[in-house]
């Protein structure tokens, strides 16, 4: 690593360290201020937040989507401060805090040598989903899919935050080699995709997803057919603050029966009953529709149908 990048891990660590070891009570006060700064003082991205929140929900009060943003705020704040306590909260922290249910349907698909594809969205607490492996029984690999960052400095600070229970980062670039590596090797897997990104114009499915004609990523759908991979999504909730309840929803067990799509629609179709049922813990300020089917049609012209008919 260059120096600087150096630089940034170590003040990275610097700060993180000795703010992880606060309690969350303590942390949670530090969130309150943050919450209020990010939305009354600074602003951060709340004409994006707005919109999306008008867009999606367009049978809501204006106090409804008021209390909605709200909340999201106070969230965001909730998540960050949440993170940096990931920097050193033990597996006994992580255990009380976080509540799997139905890991006996992934360890028995292991268990069977049966590679598994985790699907989750942008979602209440998706940093401490990253403890996930040490939930399971230990049939195989628990890994995870990661954009790198440009700063490898960061980069490393954050690979370790999302590696201390066990899980493996897997790069983008790196994805089938990895899986396929450990296939070979006679190792089962279970992968987790966080699938609610914005991808690019490239794309094979658009889906009704929170109102919205939505371009879908369906590379996780992609790589399960390949691996005959058996498809679950986890549904979060958020019962109080600081405190997670993660289930395992199959979503299939023979990819390869099933029509192509169909797993990447039931997939947004399970992660919007779930943003639905509390709003403020989905991630608003990202610019989920910046590109839309109108770009797309145009960027493809008369081969867009094409591209819609085949992964």
């Amino acid at each position: 690593m260059k120096i600087s990048e150096r630089l940034t891990y170590w003040g990275l660590t610097a700060v993180f360290a000795p703010l992880s070891l606060l309690p969350l009570k303590a942390l949670y006060l530090f969130a309150d201020t943050l919450a209020w700064l990010a939305r009354s003082v600074v602003g951060y991205r709340v004409k994006v937040v707005r919109e999306n929140l008008a867009s999606s929900f367009p049978e809501k009060s204006a106090a409804e989507l008021h209390e909605i943003e709200k909340g999201f705020y106070r969230f965001l704040a909730d998540y960050f401060v949440e993170t940096v306590k990931l920097y050193s909260m033990s597996e006994k922290f992580i255990r009380k805090h976080l509540i799997v249910v139905g890991t006996e349907k992934i360890d028995e698909a292991m268990a069977r040598g049966r590679n598994c594809s985790l699907m989750l969205g942008h979602y209440c607490n998706w940093e401490w989903i990253s403890s996930f492996p040490i939930f399971l029984s230990g049939h195989g690999v628990a890994a995870q899919i990661y954009h790198p960052l440009e700063n490898r400095g960061s980069d490393k600070f954050f690979a370790r935050l999302r590696t201390r229970f066990k899980a493996e980062n897997i790069a983008m670039n790196d994805i089938l080699p990895s899986l396929i590596g450990w296939k070979r090797e006679g190792i089962p897997s279970v992968t987790g995709y966080i699938a609610d990104q914005a991808p690019s114009l490239n794309v094979h499915l658009f889906v009704d997803f929170l109102n919205h004609e939505t371009n879908a990523y369906t590379g996780p759908e992609r790589i399960s057919r390949f691996l005959d991979a058996e498809v679950f999504y986890l549904h979060i909730s958020r019962p109080r603050r600081g405190y997670y309840r993660a289930e395992i929803i199959p979503i299939t067990e023979e990819i390869k029966k099933m029509p192509v799509f169909e797993p990447s629609r039931i997939y947004f179709q399970l992660l919007e009953r779930n943003i639905r049922e509390a709003p403020q813990y989905w991630l608003w300020s990202h610019r989920r529709w910046k590109r839309t089917r109108e770009m797309f049609d145009a960027y493809f012209g008369n081969k867009a149908a094409e591209q819609l008919s085949h992964l």
